[in-house]
């Protein structure tokens, strides 16, 4: 099934959803294996090491060193992974009000990392994002 590819359908449909759960980012040296019982949301493997993103709990209890204590929104909507400007948008408005993201596009949906502390004021920048694109066709 594919995802959605046109930037104005996107916009229109796109609903924030703020998860429950704080993550953090971890980095684990190359070729050292995920500690026995840690089970991360996401692991991204590059020459340097091996990215972990993971509940804080989670991360606390394996004695992982972590970084960026996040919040994860899922943009409801089924986007194509070959959807061009949709994320650059988002990050774009989100930079303007200085909130860091690290956006993940899996292949249902996209997902953003954003600061623990500024999470709901993200979700608020992202709703009048929809709001503000569904005035703007029926005006």
């Amino acid at each position: 099934m594919a995802g959605e590819f046109n930037l104005e359908k996107l916009l229109a449909g796109m609903t924030p959803r703020l998860e429950e759960g704080v993550y953090v980012f971890a980095s684990l040296p190359a070729a050292t294996a995920v500690p026995s019982g840690v089970y991360p949301l996401m692991t991204f493997i590059e020459a340097e090491g091996t990215t972990l993103v993971l509940e804080e709990g989670e991360a606390d209890r394996a004695g992982v060193k972590t970084t960026f204590r996040s919040r994860m929104i899922t943009l409801d909507v089924h986007s194509s992974l070959e959807a061009v400007g949709f994320l650059s948008v988002i990050t774009t408005r989100l930079a303007a009000a200085r909130i860091a993201v690290n956006p993940v596009s899996a292949f249902y949906h996209d997902h953003l990392f954003v600061p623990a502390e500024r999470a709901e004021e993200a979700v608020e920048i992202l709703e009048q994002l929809v709001v503000g694109k569904a005035r703007h066709k029926g005006g």
